[in-house]
């Protein structure tokens, strides 16, 4: 313990001297002497498309992402959903989406089921436990013959709640819009879904979490680049199919994109910043979480991320630029996501391990 108060003090005093980027590089440790929020690669560049995204951990501790090239198959394609097992740096082939679809974000219920936003089929894809057969979960694509009813533009990503309840983004990028849908599971065991009534007029709705207590949404709002719109960060409360009391976190005027988010269990929203280079982090009002610096990312388009691990303090962040720039990296932090509570058997938030 002496040897780790002196290296705090040397910290403390090397930083007085350094500017904003070199403190933002200096590593924070754990009270045991753990090395927290230094991102580094997991995953070699290669394996993955264009659309490397949708990061999600399993109760078993794999990581699943979307967008892994497929052998054999065409190099354009989307359809494929990677595996990084427990302790492995290497993705494998987990299963294939349905010919034409195309996957984004990914979530687990509690009963250990995965649910994949596919924007190119405007659905819901649902993998029971230990199947790689995708079942239509919720769809709403267009029907050119019923223009009036509501079809998905792109299923983007998804937020769920710990009762199973589904809340998905669905941006329109090129008009700069976005709604959000909240979809519950039928008596059929198929999911019914219904847009959100908003507040406020939406942009580019894109990460999307909720708050521990499943009463408030985060959204993340895309820049738009026509109207000259910087991304920003919102916060509604949940009245059923109402997004009510909306309330503007942040809005990043610096530069950068606001993409996929997490919150922790103190509450605190990590957010993913393509062309920023980092994992912000933002403590809402009445969250009991620490503020902290944002957490600097060895890629440049970070763009989504997810909690996992066996004290769910694991954040893995997809890594979407160039071919030799797309992998998965990884860094530790010193609470751990509200994510992982959601899995078989958790009854409650994992506790910070000793």
């Amino acid at each position: 313990m002496a040897i780790l108060a002196e290296l705090r003090g040397a910290i403390r005093s090397a930083a007085a001297g350094l500017g904003l980027a070199a403190l933002l590089a200096l590593p924070a440790f754990s009270a045991s002497g753990e090395e927290l929020f230094v991102s580094k690669p997991l995953t070699k560049a290669g394996e993955y498309n264009k659309g490397i995204e949708g990061p999600a951990v399993n109760a078993a501790g794999d990581l699943f992402v979307v967008s892994i090239l497929i052998p054999g198959g065409d190099p354009k394609s989307r359809r494929g959903i990677g595996q990084v097992k427990k302790g492995a740096t290497k993705s494998v082939l987990f299963a294939k989406l349905p010919p034409g679809g195309g996957g984004s974000g990914i979530r687990f219920d509690l009963q250990g089921r995965m649910y994949v936003a596919d924007f190119k089929l405007h659905t819901i894809q649902m993998f029971e436990p230990g199947s790689t057969t995708p079942q239509p979960y919720f769809a709403a694509a267009p029907d050119p013959d019923n223009p009036g009813k509501p079809a998905f533009t792109q299923p983007n990503d998804i937020a769920i709640a710990r009762d199973g309840t589904l809340y998905v983004s669905d941006p329109d990028f090129g008009k700069g819009t976005g709604r959000i849908w909240r979809i519950t599971k039928g008596p059929n065991g198929k999911g019914v879904g219904a847009i959100m009534t908003p507040a406020r007029p939406q942009g580019i709705t894109n990460g999307i979490d909720l708050s521990p207590d499943n009463k408030t949404l985060y959204v993340s709002e895309s820049t738009f680049i026509k109207q000259k719109r910087p991304a920003s960060l919102w916060a509604y409360r949940i009245d059923d199919t109402a997004l009510a009391d909306p309330v503007p976190l942040k809005t990043f005027t610096e530069g950068g994109d606001a993409d996929g988010l997490r919150v922790d269990t103190d509450g605190r929203i990590f957010v993913a910043r393509p062309d920023a280079r980092q994992v912000f982090v933002l403590v809402p009002p009445g969250s009991a979480g620490a503020a902290r610096d944002p957490v600097p990312t060895t890629g440049n388009v970070p763009n989504n991320l997810t909690f996992g691990g066996a004290d769910g303090r694991d954040v893995y962040v997809t890594q979407n630029e160039s071919d030799a720039k797309r992998f998965i990296e990884h860094f530790r932090t010193d609470r751990p996501g509200r994510e992982p509570c959601l899995q078989p058997g958790v009854p409650d938030c994992r506790p910070v391990a000793p």
